[in-house]
């Protein structure tokens, strides 16, 4: 890993926080991710499960995660498996957790090497009467592919059927939405390091630059700062590719007289930053630009005032559609009769901000988080209206990442990112 060493204290916290509210004589059980093929001997790059990353620190390939806070032998409350690492390992992918680094990331005491883990498991399910499985039952989950928790769950299930059977992931939903300052200080760094790659290319583009020339600028600052890159696939849309959402070729030239629009940001220890910024190619916005921009940046200054503790996400979108079609009446995009004609289920401003304004980040880009649960101190959301013209050739998006405060409004975690339009000219004329 390239970042620094997490305070193992998180861990051994979130795990306490989850035992807390397991039903009485039960496992838990939670696998680390595989390293998936690509082709002939290729593999992706490893990404760590972030259930058992939450809980335990590991970040590496098979792993498992065993808590049985009532077991009667102590030792094996909280128990970790890993592969067991020798010499060859260690020429031939590199070194591996031995069973004290275990210990000294996770806190926790009792470590097994991978072999062992049938052995061990069957002494604490003598004790047990249940088993927490880890289902990913995020709202915007669609698996195709059996994942190694799949694979365990299954084959535990088959073996062990006389057992109940509960689920982990509405715990993890309700704990990993609300954030411990460890994490938030993580999560902090990581935009601290989005702030650099984009100070970077504000000082970079230029006209006939290629999106793509962008792209590298951007990871060279990242990777630089010990981030493993992007937090998630980079959209650099220039011109009207700004006006496809999930625009990613980032193949195309920039012309001058044109935006760009920027949805970039970085990870850092698997926590992920989430940024949205436009600019003008030649650094300097037309008069019609700068009305849309300063019409966004007002939607997304009065959209943030709107997270505090309480709030319920389905009404805070509707309220925020409230201001965004205010603003674009003033644009002249609508009129009264769009309003007064709209349908309520797909309201007028959709035909020009058709996402929505605010997801959970933490761990993922769209963290866990229940929806329709009210908002709490400490629970980060992502503040990214936009305003979208394809009849124009432009299309603009201001996003930053946001802390729920208990009191007042919520914490920038990129105040110090440019995003008037008139300090984005400056320092793109400086």
């Amino acid at each position: 890993m390239k970042y620094h060493p997490i305070d193992s204290k998180l861990f051994i916290k979130n795990r306490k926080n989850f035992m807390a509210q397991m039903k009485p004589k039960s496992i838990a059980v939670f696998n680390s991710n595989d390293i998936y093929p690509i082709s002939a001997d290729s593999t992706m790059s490893f990404e760590q499960h972030r259930d058992i990353f939450y809980l335990s620190g590991v970040d590496q390939e098979e792993s498992v995660l065993l808590l049985f806070p009532d077991c009667p032998n102590e030792e094996l409350r909280e128990v970790l498996f890993v592969r067991e690492t020798n010499e060859h390992i260690a020429v031939w992918e590199g070194e591996k957790l031995t069973k004290k680094a275990a210990t000294k990331t996770s806190g926790v005491k009792t470590i097994y090497w991978l072999q062992d883990l049938e052995k061990v498991l069957f002494e604490m399910i003598t004790y047990a009467d249940t088993f927490y499985i880890n289902t990913n039952e995020h709202y915007r989950a669609s698996v195709e592919t059996e994942t190694r928790e799949g694979r365990f769950t299954k084959w535990l299930l088959a073996k062990y059927p006389a057992h109940n059977v509960a689920k982990s992931n509405p715990i993890l939903q309700r704990l990993r939405s609300v954030k411990e300052q460890i994490e938030l200080d993580l999560m902090q760094h990581a935009c601290n390091i989005t702030e650099k790659g984009f100070r970077r290319i504000l000082d970079f583009v230029k006209p006939n630059v290629w999106e793509y020339e962008i792209e590298a600028e951007l990871m060279h600052e990242f990777l630089r700062n010990r981030s493993k890159g992007f937090a998630y696939t980079p959209i650099i849309a220039s011109g009207n590719n700004a006006n496809v959402l999930h625009y990613i070729e980032n193949n195309q030239q920039c012309k001058d007289g044109d935006l760009i629009l920027f949805d970039i940001a970085a990870e850092y220890a698997n926590y992920k930053s989430d940024l949205s910024r436009t600019i003008p190619v030649n650094g300097k916005f037309t008069d019609r630009q700068k009305a849309v921009y300063n019409a966004v940046n007002h939607v997304k200054k009065e959209a943030t005032k709107l997270l505090v503790p309480g709030t319920l996400w389905k009404e805070y979108h509707v309220e925020v559609g409230k201001i965004m079609t205010s603003e674009l009446l003033k644009l002249g995009l609508l009129d009264k009769a769009d309003v007064q004609n709209e349908d309520p289920k797909w309201p007028a401003y959709k035909k020009y901000f058709m996402h929505g304004t605010s997801h959970h980040i933490g761990l993922d880009t769209h963290d866990y988080g229940l929806l329709h649960e009210p908002m709490q101190a400490n629970m980060v959301f992502t503040v990214e209206p936009g305003i979208y013209i394809p009849d124009e050739g432009f299309g603009i998006r201001l996003e930053d990442d946001v802390v729920i405060k208990e009191k007042g409004e919520p914490f920038n975690l990129m105040q110090n990112i440019p995003i008037e339009a008139e300090e984005i000219e400056e320092l793109m004329n400086s």
